[in-house]
C-alpha cells in the first residue's frame, strides 16, 4: 500500500441532491426544489461541510439536469457551506460554457464552489447532446486543462474569486484514478481503494504525493432507529437503484436489468457505486466510512439527503442525523 504521510483523522461531512421526483410519491416541482433549497440552508445551519449536486438527463424520474444552475440558486441562500457538482457531465458541455457557468456561481457564493467533473455513460444522454460516447475520458482530461487556462488571469471575465478553483475528477476505478493523478487534480471518490493508483499517477506526472487529496460520496443511510426507519427507505432505495440500473442501459444491447434486493444489497458487504449500500446507526456508520476511507487522504464525504424520491419529513430526519449525529463522530482524532 502507498504510503501517504498526511492521511487525514478527521473527515468532514456533506450532503447530496439529486432532486428525483418519482411518480409513485410525485411533488410539484417547484415546491421540490424550494424545499431541497431550504434543505441546504438547514445543512448549513447544522455545520455540513457541503451540499453537493449531480446531473442526468431524460430521467423519467425528473433527475436533476443543471447542478450549476440549481449551485447558483444554493449560493443565493447560503453564506457558509461549499457547493459542488458531483458531478457535471464533462462531454456534454463546452469548457468555455463551464467555466462562465462555475465563474456565476463562484461569485454568487464568494468562492465556495467545487467543481466536479465525470465522463457520463449513458447513450440517450450523448444522443440528446450530439456529443460522441467515444474518448469521452480523454475528452474529460482535455476538459480539466481547458479550465485550468480558462479560470486563469487570461482566460473568461470576470475571473472566479478562487485563485485556484477546484477542479475535481469524478474517476471511479483505478486506471481513472491514475489518471487524476497525473493531471494533479483531486480525486472525486472516498474509497482508500483507489489511493494506490491516484499516488502512482501523481508521482509518474511528478507531483508530490502530500498534493493527492479525496473526497466522495458514500452509499449509505444513518438513523438512530433502524427499526422504525427500514420499511420506508427500503422502497426508496429500491427505487434509486432499480432506475439507475435501467437507465444504465437504455441504448445498449445489454439486457434489461433485474431488480435489487435490498435486503440482501445491504448486507452484503461489498463496495462499488451500485453494489452496497451502508445502513445503520451512527455509529455504526460512522466506523464503516472510517474503514472505507482508511489510509488515503480523503478530506470529505457526503451521503444522499433524499434517496429515491423520499418524503419532506423523511429527508429533513436525514438531514439532521447526518450533520448531528454522524457528522461528530467523524470529527474525532
Amino acid at each position: 500500500m502507498t504510503e501517504t504521510g498526511s492521511a487525514p483523522t478527521t473527515i468532514k461531512v456533506g450532503v447530496y441532491f439529486d432532486l428525483r421526483n418519482p411518480a409513485q410519491w410525485r411533488q410539484d416541482p417547484s415546491r421540490l426544489y424550494g424545499f431541497t433549497l431550504e434543505m441546504c440552508e438547514e445543512a448549513e445551519r447544522l455545520g455540513a461541510s457541503s451540499a453537493w449536486f449531480s446531473e442526468h438527463h431524460l430521467f423519467d424520474d425528473g433527475y436533476l439536469t443543471s447542478p450549476l444552475t440549481f449551485a447558483a440558486a444554493a449560493a443565493a441562500r447560503t453564506k457558509r457551506i461549499r457547493l459542488g457538482t458531483a458531478i457535471l457531465i464533462a462531454p456534454l458541455h463546452h469548457p468555455a460554457e463551464i467555466a462562465e457557468q462555475t465563474v456565476v456561481v463562484d461569485i454568487l457564493s464568494n468562492g465556495r464552489v467545487d467543481l466536479g467533473l465525470g465522463t457520463g455513460y449513458r447513450v440517450p444522454e450523448f444522443q440528446l447532446f450530439d456529443a460522441s460516447l467515444k474518448a469521452r475520458y480523454r475528452q474529460t482530461d482535455d476538459t480539466v486543462r481547458r479550465l485550468r487556462e480558462l479560470f486563469s488571469p487570461d482566460g473568461v471575465q470576470p475571473q472566479p474569486v478562487q485563485k485556484n478553483l477546484p477542479i475535481w475528477l469524478g474517476y471511479q476505478g483505478p486506471q481513472g484514478a491514475r489518471r487524476a493523478g497525473l493531471l494533479g487534480a483531486p480525486l472525486l471518490s472516498a474509497d482508500a481503494a483507489l489511493w494506490e493508483p491516484y499516488a502512482a499517477g501523481l508521482s509518474e506526472a511528478g507531483h508530490p504525493l502530500d498534493s493527492g487529496v479525496m473526497a466522495g460520496g458514500f452509499q449509505g443511510y444513518v438513523t438512530d432507529d433502524p427499526e422504525r426507519d427500514w420499511a420506508m427507505l427500503k422502497t426508496h432505495l429500491a427505487h434509486q437503484l432499480d432506475s439507475y440500473r435501467h437507465h444504465m442501459v437504455e441504448g445498449t444491447d445489454a439486457p434489461p436489468a433485474k431488480p435489487v434486493d435490498v435486503d440482501r444489497l445491504v448486507a452484503s458487504g461489498r463496495s462499488g457505486p451500485l453494489g452496497a449500500f451502508t445502513y445503520g446507526t451512527p455509529d455504526v456508520v460512522a466506523e464503516r466510512i472510517r474503514s472505507y476511507t482508511a489510509g488515503a487522504p480523503v478530506t470529505e464525504i457526503f451521503l444522499w439527503a433524499s434517496v429515491g424520491g423520499m418524503s419532506e419529513e423523511a429527508v429533513a430526519r436525514n438531514v439532521n442525523t447526518i450533520c448531528t449525529q454522524l457528522a461528530p463522530l467523524l470529527a474525532q482524532n
